[in-house]
């Protein structure tokens, strides 16, 4: 029991999880996550400091080895792998990537390997062999032969085109160029010819080839900003910087040329925000982090040139890795198909097995007696019974449909083609239309139960507005003229009197510009004076142009909108800024700059002015700022009544706030900043207490409300989906504050929502645990199922949970479970058994830990989760996969959302955006987020049920034809005898019976599409697969088996003891097999006419022109001509038209149709009166409800003080650029002379976090 407990704590009785940091990245194990601690840093400090000494203490597990511009060093025998058998290759990749799977040597036999792994395939070839055996066919070879290559020839045909169009892929990326130093020189090079150690040189707008050391640029210090769209689907720029020694030596192309540094670093591997190395050079030795690395994928930025060192290429680059594992996906329509395929194969098996033990039966009574039927061989019954077996197999094989799996490609191929074909999905501002990726999940789209988004540039658009500000109390943003009389309809404020207004900002209140240009209220002036002052922004000017670059998009919004109301940040150097004030020009020294991590919430600058005066101007979240407010703030209370406000209506909040410094206080304090500036260890922690000294007393001024914006319809989809009993869940990396919001904007949430958190959840899983072992015992896996719900029922809840609570709750918290399982190793066999047990019981509680929460989680109308990693996102989809067998769609538009598209059933990629890595492993593509709603409750579901009236159709019309071979054989001795031509069998799936049920499985809608996006509960039958299951397949296969009964004992009936006109017995077995053949051909087609919903020409042509072309064939096959042709291939010479001219055949086939299809045609008219489904009803008064409802959106009910939420802060995730601010690393300096850099010692400072 000790070790139980022991196991227990390990989880339970842990610290609190941090809501605000991501949690372990997705490579780290276990070994690294025991080692971090809180002495992180001065461990790798000292690591550092090792590593210049010595290059042998360096770290083991840094085995990968690059030598710039030195080919041959990557070639040497060390690096080579054994590939097969004796051939070898180098562990470093090439740069070329290669998605393509044929090329012009493989395309033929790898397909045909593929395709006869399909059970069915192989089946029809071993059939095929089996037919070329005279002693058991009764069918000739042909009649499996020819679909048999018609189906592979099809999908053949369709896999070459797919990988024509990846090989053009590949061949459009692979040839993109760059420039490469060779023999001395930067030649243009394509990509798929870079290679590990290469030296290249990049330009501005150029994509990154491969994972490269940044080392040097343009810009001062070798700073390079890259756009990570592709990665993370964020366009505000991230910074990096180069070695401060090879910053200063390798400008020049001669100097680069002759470049010659080496290179030990981490092995390949997908950890995005990470890197470990260490370079060699001039016989010293330099950290390396991942500030100094510049991934591929990523597009250079602001930077006019830049170089680099190739240090991975091709599939070892860290975007490539992310990409997780490519998984087959197949639909749950293909999974039952193949059981019900399975179970035909039986049933096959069984006939056939029942009809060759009757031949024995019927040999040994009958047969051995009848001297006219003597073959010349003495085979005994029981032998003569096992070769009828297999000829029953050959003659009832149609069971098994050979075209079926072709013909279900070929309306996935037509499906898919309408979706990219639908403008409605079409996106004209980007050019951007809908692109169905795969072809084979297409029905799937109409079964989905619940959906993972992303939030950045899925959900939103990433893009900050400023919309509202309060000052002094006063709310402003309203639609108001300068007067302060509140207008529905007024024009945008003009911003011309302003020479540096950018003209992008919409903003109604004229009010506050009256208020500026008075300058009556001080405050107003100082709010915008502060938001143009108290930032990490760098500024850019390019013909005549200010450019800002910000850490994150809402404090660009912030600078930009100061910018527009008479506020411009100019320019900054290491120690001022300068803002133009209303047209002045001034600049004040930068004395600190406090900034912002996730920690604080807040951000600080302190300048002095020109007058002299020391001020300390502030910005931070609500919660934070109020406690350091002065007790004398007038405003504190309206200001919060303007929060409330905002938060209401799902803006980012910041409130700020100054104070005035006397020079004796801030003396003091600069001594004690200094101070913590250059701490050895925990620098981080002594700054922030040094900030907090600083930072009290503070004069609020007011606060600033932006606007996510949502991508367009957002609200409206995510509402029609609901109604369809989809449920969707959010799964970001962003603050916890700001998912929320996202949530109340995009109406997942509502202020009648209960929201819980990881920590009321981790709460309630502790007590559905406990009395799980306490009524199950020491394994709760088997304890007996607790079926109560965890919520009241009726109420809204929602659950918002943050990666850190996410591990705790999963118990996937690595660090402790390490420690524990790792104190010694188990000495005796007591032991050993005891560390087994424990082991097992520690996943039996986690597995039924993880089921609880998802259990509980299915529970809520929404489900949030934020700061969470990629590996996270997909370990959440599957958790739903695995306890819920619920059909899952993710849709997310960068490369961190990779991993999650590709685990859940289908993916979708938001493409129009710079980033395309999640498009490029997405099952289906398109421009914006509202577009979901036609996929799934138009696309979706007429897919659906297209593919489940086909495959119930097919199945029938199958069993119809087939078994009237069975029926037969009661009256042909068992002797597997076929009761058609041999061309009618050949021809039936091919031409007979094919074009009305594909057609149907192309065009049939059961309602329109206006009406299918208007009634969203008509989605629920696909997620109920209540039109096709084995209830429906055994319908269908009594169907086909009374059809046939029909076919069969009708035409039987009128045949004996028959008279023709002509005095003759028509009651020939050719005459026969005519009559069938015809009643079959009509009631087949006749039939689809029942279950076609959507008529249209094509429809009608298609059933009618099938009895025809059947008919126009079979009198070819059946005149004279072709018989003098080819006597032994047709052998119904004349029996078509000998037949067909009596009324008394007609009448018998007349009779057989009405007979067949009169009971389906009453069973439907009763069913659709005194049950009808939803769609029936929809159908039957869609004229009355042709007018299209307009969606309209909830009235939001704002009650003052009422509201309980805090409105997100509007900060990044991270560090700003303060640290590159202060150093002076950013501002353009005349560089020292080399000789000085040479000489003296390493000087080169690690970039702050950012």
């Amino acid at each position: 029991m000790s070790t139980e407990r022991d196991s227990e704590t390990t989880f339970d009785e842990d610290s609190q999880p941090n809501d605000e940091v991501v949690p372990y990245s997705d490579d780290e194990t276990e070994d690294e996550l025991e080692e971090q601690g809180p002495d992180l840093e001065l461990q790798q400090n000292q690591i550092n400091r090792e590593a210049e000494e010595n290059r042998e203490t360096f770290r083991k597990d840094c085995t990968w080895q690059v030598k710039a511009n030195d080919r041959k060093f990557h070639e040497q025998p060390h690096f080579m792998n054994t590939k097969f058998f004796c051939f070898k290759e180098s562990k470093y990749a090439n740069n070329a990537i290669k998605t393509y799977k044929y090329n012009g040597l493989t395309f033929l036999p790898m397909n045909l390997f593929e395709q006869f792994k399909r059970a069915a395939n192989f089946y029809f070839l071993i059939l095929l062999t089996l037919q070329a055996i005279p002693q058991i066919s009764t069918l000739a070879w042909y009649t499996t032969l020819v679909p048999l290559l018609l189906v592979l020839g099809i999908t053949a045909i369709k896999d070459l085109v797919d990988d024509v169009a990846r090989h053009k892929m590949d061949r459009e990326i692979n040839n993109r160029t760059c420039e490469v130093i060779k023999d001395g020189r930067f030649k243009i090079t394509k990509w798929k010819d870079v290679q590990v150690g290469d030296v290249i040189r990049l330009k501005k707008n150029d994509f990154i080839p491969a994972d490269i050391l940044l080392l040097s640029s343009s810009e001062p210090n070798s700073l390079c900003y890259v756009e990570t769209a592709e990665l993370d689907g964020e366009t505000n720029l991230k910074f990096k910087m180069a070695l401060e020694i090879t910053d200063q030596y390798l400008q020049r192309e001669d100097n680069l040329a002759a470049f010659d540094g080496f290179i030990e670093c981490e092995e390949p591997n997908n950890r995005l925000d990470k890197f470990v190395g260490t370079l060699f050079w001039r016989n010293r030795s330099f950290p390396l982090d991942a500030d100094k690395i510049l991934l591929r994928g990523c597009v250079i930025r602001n930077t006019d040139i830049c170089h680099g060192l190739v240090i991975f290429a091709g599939a070892d680059t860290k975007i490539m890795k992310n990409s997780g594992k490519t998984r087959f996906k197949r639909t749950k329509i293909d999974y039952l198909m193949n059981y019900m395929v399975y179970t035909i194969f039986i049933v096959l098996i069984l006939l056939s097995a029942g009809l060759a033990i009757g031949h024995a039966y019927w040999e040994a009574q009958v047969g051995n007696y009848s001297w006219y039927l003597y073959d010349g061989e003495n085979a005994t019954p029981s032998y003569q019974g096992f070769l009828n077996f297999w000829g029953y197999i050959i003659v009832l094989n149609t069971m098994v449909p050979i075209s079926l799996y072709v013909s279900v490609e070929v309306i996935r191929l037509g499906q898919s083609y309408f979706i990219n074909w639908d403008l409605q999905m079409y996106y004209s501002e980007k050019d951007t239309p809908a692109k169905a990726r795969t072809t084979t999940l297409n029905e799937q789209l109409g079964q989905i139960h619940y959906i993972f988004s992303d939030k950045t540039g899925t959900l939103t658009q990433n893009i900050m507005t400023f919309k509202k500000c309060c000052i002094n109390g006063q709310i402003y943003g309203d639609h108001r003229d300068a007067s302060q009389h509140s207008h529905s309809k007024i024009e945008q404020v003009d911003f011309s009197w302003n020479i540096f207004a950018d003209g992008k900002l919409a903003f109604h209140d004229h009010y506050l510009i009256e208020q500026i240009q008075s300058g009556k209220e001080p405050e107003v002036r100082q709010f915008f004076f502060l938001l143009a002052v108290c930032h990490t922004v760098m500024v850019e000017r390019t013909g005549g142009q200010i450019n800002y670059q910000a850490a994150s998009p809402d404090e660009g919004a912030l600078v930009n909108a100061a910018r527009n109301f008479g506020f411009v940040f100019l320019a900054r150097t290491q120690n001022t800024i300068t803002i133009s004030e209303m047209g002045t020009e001034r600049t004040y020294s930068v004395l600190a700059i406090l900034d912002f991590n996730s920690d604080r919430k807040r951000m600080s600058i302190i300048v002095r002015t020109p007058e002299g005066s020391i001020r300390l101007y502030c910005k931070g979240a609500d919660t934070v700022i109020y406690e350091r407010l002065h007790q004398m703030n007038p405003t504190k209370q309206e200001t919060q009544d303007a929060l409330d406000i905002f938060a209401s209506e799902t803006l980012r909040t910041l409130c700020l706030c100054y104070k005035e410094i006397g020079e004796k206080e801030f003396a003091e304090w600069n001594k004690k900043f200094m101070a913590a500036s250059v701490a050895v260890t925990n620098r981080d922690e002594a700054l922030d207490k040094v900030y907090e000294e600083i930072e009290k007393d503070l004069i609020l001024l007011g606060a600033t409300a932006i606007e996510d914006k949502l991508q367009d319809g957002v609200p409206e989809t995510i509402s029609k989906l609901a109604k369809a009993d989809i449920k969707i869940w959010v799964l970001t990396g962003d603050k916890k504050e700001t998912a929320e919001n996202i949530g109340f904007a995009c109406e997942l949430l509502t202020e009648d929502t209960t929201v819980c958190y990881g920590e009321d959840i981790n709460s309630l899983l502790h007590k559905r645990m406990k009395t799980q072992r306490n009524r199950g015992g020491v394994y709760a896996k088997f304890a007996p199922p607790i079926n109560e719900p965890f919520f009241p029922t009726g109420e809204n809840r929602a659950l918002i949970i943050t990666g850190s609570w996410l591990n705790e709750i999963l118990l996937e918290k690595k660090t402790k479970r390490s420690k524990i399982l790792k104190l010694k190793f188990p000495r005796t066999e007591e032991e050993r058994r005891m560390r087994t047990q424990s082991k097992r019981i520690l996943e039996a509680r986690k597995e039924q830990r993880q089921k609880n929460f998802v259990d509980l989680a299915c529970e809520c109308s929404a489900v949030i989760c934020c700061r969470v990693t990629p590996k996270q996102k997909a370990m959440v989809v599957d958790l739903v996969k695995r306890y819920k067998k619920a059909i899952t769609l993710a849709i997310g538009d960068g490369a961190n959302d990779v991993n999650m598209i590709k685990t859940a059933h289908i993916g979708v990629g938001i493409s129009g955006q710079e980033g395309m890595q999640a498009v490029m492993s997405s099952d289906y593509s398109f421009a914006q987020f509202r577009y979901l709603q036609r996929l799934l409750l138009v696309h979706g579901r007429w897919s659906y049920i297209r593919m489940c009236k086909f495959l119930r159709y097919f199945f029938y019309k199958n069993f119809a034809f087939t078994l009237v071979h069975f029926w037969y054989s009661f009256f042909n001795g068992y002797s597997a005898q076929t009761a058609y031509e041999d061309w009618f069998i050949t021809l039936y799936n091919v031409l007979y019976s094919s074009l009305p049920v594909l057609l149907m499985g192309l065009l049939d809608q059961d309602v329109s599409d206006k009406l299918s996006l208007r009634f969203p509960r008509l989605y629920m039958v696909g997620q109920r697969d209540l039109l096709f299951n084995y209830k429906r397949f055994f319908v269908s296969l009594l169907h086909g088996i009374l059809t046939s009964l029909v076919l069969f004992f009708i035409p039987l009936g009128a045949y004996l003891q028959t008279v023709g006109q002509d005095g003759e017995a028509p009651s020939d077995y050719q005459s026969f097999a005519v009559t069938v053949a015809s009643a079959l051909v009509i009631t087949v087609n006749f039939q689809i006419g029942l279950d076609t919903s959507y008529w249209t020409f094509v429809n009608a042509f298609s059933i009618f022109g099938s009895i025809a072309l059947y008919f126009g064939i079979m009198f070819d096959f059946h005149s004279a001509g072709i018989h003098v042709l080819f006597p032994s291939t047709f052998q119904f010479t004349g029996t078509a038209s000998n037949a067909l001219r009596q009324p008394y055949i007609w009448l018998t086939i007349i009779l057989t149709v009405a007979v067949c299809l009169l009971p389906v045609v009453a069973i439907r008219f009763l069913s659709m009166t005194i049950w009808p489904s939803e769609s029936d009803k929809i159908q039957k008064h869609r004229k009355r409800l042709k007018a299209e409802e307009q969606w309209k959106q909830r009235q939001r009910v704002f009650r003052r003080g009422a509201s309980s939420r805090r409105s997100a802060y509007a900060f990044s995730h991270q560090r700003g650029y303060a640290d590159l601010i202060s150093s002076g690393r950013s501002i353009r300096r005349k560089r020292a002379p080399l000789e000085g850099i040479a000489d003296g010692p390493a000087e080169y400072r690690r970039t702050g976090d950012s």
